[in-house]
């Protein structure tokens, strides 16, 4: 899979992540068919996998499919810290560790800037101490992209996470240029739309075009199109069907498209 380098520290993570919202937060019993997806993702050459203590039992899944398919040590965990208060954040970090399972939490980051200050000074003390690698903050709300590039431009993040994608590309407008000259990575959240994109292609055959960026099937095309802005490091789109995991992981193989082929993709929709 290709790969995009995280500015801040020059490391090459695979382009195309794995979500978990809502699609891992089931029940032991359900947790089987997950294991093929990770398989698949995995093999492909993904590692970036995100969650939350948001999530349900998204992180006790993530650690327990990658626990019973023998895989510790490849992904690259992304979670997340929500809550209120500097004690609560800790004690929930701690448990979120430890239901991920491996060694540490590559990426911690403040959900929804909930509590933003009193948590940020407590990750950079557990990035310090090496309890963690890497500093971020999300929000799924287009109305809060002030202040994460306020943030992106004041407080030195590694990672920001936020809602892109072919048809809501209010994140064009500042958020991807202001990660690109703080040098900040950006993983990307709703690249479907939550499967908006799909309806508004639904019996649209595949445009000629897609071939010369090497897609195969319309997921490809919407991540590729993200993976086309320079300032997007990774997307994470989440699925629980093995066929959909297996699509999407492509979009990390191949062409990109540049800026031109990116205006076509726009003006197909």
């Amino acid at each position: 899979m290709n790969t995009r380098k995280i500015p801040r520290t020059g490391e090459a993570i695979p382009m195309l992540g794995m979500g978990t919202w809502q699609t891992f937060d089931v029940t032991p019993d359900k947790r089987a068919p997950l294991d093929e997806v990770m398989k698949t993702f995995l093999a492909a050459g993904g590692r970036v996998i995100d969650s939350s203590p948001m999530y349900g039992r998204a992180e006790q899944t993530t650690g327990d499919v990658l626990k019973a398919i023998g895989e510790s040590d490849t992904p690259f965990r992304a979670t997340k810290v929500w809550t209120r208060g500097k004690r609560e954040g800790i004690e929930q970090m701690a448990r979120s560790r430890e239901r991920m399972g491996g060694k540490t939490i590559d990426l911690m980051q403040v959900h929804n800037l909930l509590d933003l200050d009193t948590h940020l000074p407590v990750l950079r003390e557990m990035k310090q101490a090496k309890q963690i690698r890497y500093v971020g903050v999300t929000h799924y709300a287009i109305g809060e992209f002030a202040t994460i590039e306020k943030l992106m431009r004041t407080a030195t993040l590694d990672f920001i996470q936020i809602p892109y994608n072919i048809m809501r590309r209010d994140a064009e407008k500042r958020i991807l240029p202001a990660a690109i000259d703080t040098g900040t990575a950006v993983l990307v959240m709703r690249p479907f739309e939550e499967g908006a994109l799909f309806e508004s292609v639904k019996g649209k055959a595949l445009p000629e075009w897609a071939s010369e960026i090497d897609c195969t099937s319309w997921a490809q095309v919407f991540l590729k199109f993200l993976l086309g802005h320079p300032a997007v490091t990774c997307p994470i789109p989440a699925t629980s069907k093995v066929k959909h995991a297996a699509d999407n992981v492509l979009a990390g193989y191949g062409r990109l498209p540049d800026e031109a082929m990116r205006k076509k993709m726009i003006a197909a929709l």
